[in-house]
């Protein structure tokens, strides 16, 4: 046993702000009604059905992580949301088309009680889109202020304790970060000015920094990832992690991608097309939305495998991602990967992957596994980058001077040795020379 960190009871509700109440929100805050009401199980969440090992593999010792961990119960959770359409989360998810209107309807009354708060948005962040429940200000100085008293009166009108953010809206275009993104005072004098290098991703991070509020971001915009928004982050002692929740291709990838490296099998080429037919797919669908993605999703294997590392396996594979929006499959996307290696003495083989997944389905639980570590995080005094927290995403966020850890199952060991370094419980190294001894 090591020193326990102290950590703040989770006492009091949790408040859960949604930034976007579309597909991923509405099958997230449908699925924990449901499975509240104990109807359905939360099936894909660590937070919820996940366990840890204790100490050596002979003590038996494997609690549930909500056992072992002080966690908000989902009984204690409340939702709030932002969108830019003013219909309830029940309308929202029968058009996402998500989930079976059975479901829906048995979990109606809460869904249709939440309403979404009038949104911060920019047509030129996300062309594709049109809404008319957005605000309006003199500047995104005072857009920022303005959820800032949607925050604090939300938090007040639903008598919560503590509360998190998690950006679950739609891509914004790519843009690059620059001088008014280095600093505190560079980012809040361009806010006052109006400039157009401010995302409104980035205004809903610094109105939640500015509250305290744990923010994590699961889009690929370049939003809490910048000097600025670190800065406040840590002023404000306030935890922060994104970016781009790793749901289908990309989790394939880095299941399947490890594997490949670990045999010491070289790579020739790996081709990933896409095709999915709700509103993300028709955000993508634009040039300049499709560049966040892109980014996001072609960092995996080069980190993975350290081409700079291993020449003759990897320095010159030629790596591919297509999305292509077709309205027929709606929320239900196919990812397709066809993957050439080569093996002993340069032998050729492929590998052909066909993943029809449904995109919220992946995203949900992740969203609220967030939401519980995030606050976890908070309560335990942790401020600043949440690496900890990579496992759950496309980009992970990290100290400047760092490569991001894309490998999956380094990434569960690193999230649960700091869950048993915060209950003063031994680190797990899986050496195992004590058994032989």
């Amino acid at each position: 046993m090591t020193n326990r960190t102290e950590i703040a009871p989770a006492e009091g509700k949790l408040g859960i702000l949604l930034v976007g109440l579309g597909a991923v929100s509405t099958t997230l805050v449908a699925g924990v009604e449901s499975i509240r009401r104990g109807i359905s199980q939360p099936v894909g969440s660590l937070t919820q059905m996940g366990t840890i090992r204790l100490g050596k593999r002979t003590d038996n010792r494997s609690p549930l992580i909500k056992d072992f961990v002080p966690l908000a119960s989902l009984d204690d959770v409340v939702f709030g949301a932002w969108d830019i359409f003013k219909e309830n989360a029940y309308d929202a998810a029968m058009n996402a088309g998500v989930l079976d209107k059975d479901l829906l309807n048995q979990v109606s009354e809460p869904l249709s009680s939440l309403k979404p708060m009038a949104a911060v948005f920019e047509q030129n962040y996300v062309k594709r889109l049109t809404g008319d429940n957005v605000k309006t200000g003199k500047n995104k100085m005072d857009l920022a202020e303005q959820l800032i008293a949607d925050i604090e009166r939300f938090k007040s009108e639903n008598d919560c304790s503590r509360l998190v953010m998690v950006w679950c809206a739609s891509t914004e275009i790519y843009i690059e970060e620059s001088e008014v993104h280095a600093s505190l005072a560079a980012l809040e004098k361009a806010m006052y000015d109006d400039d157009p290098r401010i995302a409104p991703s980035m205004i809903y991070a610094y109105a939640a920094l500015k509250c305290g509020v744990p923010f994590a971001n699961g889009a690929p915009n370049l939003t809490v990832d910048i000097p600025a928004l670190v800065e406040l982050a840590d002023q404000t002692s306030t935890p922060i992690c994104g970016k781009d929740f790793k749901t289908g291709q990309t989790l394939m990838k880095t299941i399947l991608a490890p594997g490949l490296k670990s045999r010491m099998l070289g790579l020739d080429g790996w081709y990933s097309t896409n095709i999915l037919g709700n509103r993300d797919g028709e955000v993508l669908d634009d040039p300049e939305n499709f560049k966040s993605k892109e980014v996001s999703k072609l960092s995996v294997l080069e980190h993975i495998f350290q081409p700079e590392v291993y020449p003759d396996l990897y320095g010159d594979f030629s790596h591919v991602v297509r999305i292509n929006y077709y309205p027929p499959r709606g929320d239900n996307k196919e990812g397709w990967d066809n993957i050439d290696i080569f093996g002993w003495l340069g032998y050729k083989m492929q590998i052909k992957i066909d993943f029809l997944c449904r995109d919220s389905i992946l995203a949900a639980p992740l969203a609220l596994d967030l939401a519980i570590f995030m606050d976890l995080a908070s309560r335990a005094g942790m401020k600043g980058v949440q690496e900890w927290l990579s496992f759950y995403f496309k980009a992970p966020q990290t100290a400047p001077e760092l490569y991001p850890e894309h490998d999956l199952f380094i990434q569960l060991m690193k999230l649960k040795n700091t869950l048993r370094h915060l209950m003063g419980e031994e680190l797990i190294t899986h050496l195992g020379l004590e058994y032989y001894d």
